[in-house]
């Protein structure tokens, strides 16, 4: 009698930051959830600074829930919190250029 695998799939984890970009293919369970595959990845080891902190996800760009399942092929983002709203970075830009 031979031991049963549990089937795998295999998902990229990114993780940017404007100076630096982190990307991590990872093996999980199929079935396994975003929240999953970004704990497996290990990026909370290579960047302390999102422990504890509640982030948000996206995958290829769509976002996501940390209770979405992931597929195979999938890219997990994990999103940096905005610095200034999309109408606070509008009105900001027209100042700069205002001074022109």
């Amino acid at each position: 009698m031979t031991a049963r695998t549990e089937p795998t799939i295999l998902v990229e984890v990114a993780y940017a930051l404007p100076e630096r970009q982190w990307v991590e293919s990872v093996r999980v369970p199929a079935g396994s959830t975003v929240a999953d595959a970004v704990r497996a990845s290990g990026v909370v080891e290579a960047f302390p600074e999102l422990a504890g902190v509640t982030a948000d996800y996206g995958i290829w760009g769509r976002g996501v829930a940390g209770s979405e399942p992931v597929s195979a092929g999938d890219r997990v983002e994990i999103h940096r919190p905005l610095l200034h709203s999309p109408r606070e970075s509008r009105r900001l830009r027209a100042a700069a250029k205002a001074l022109r």
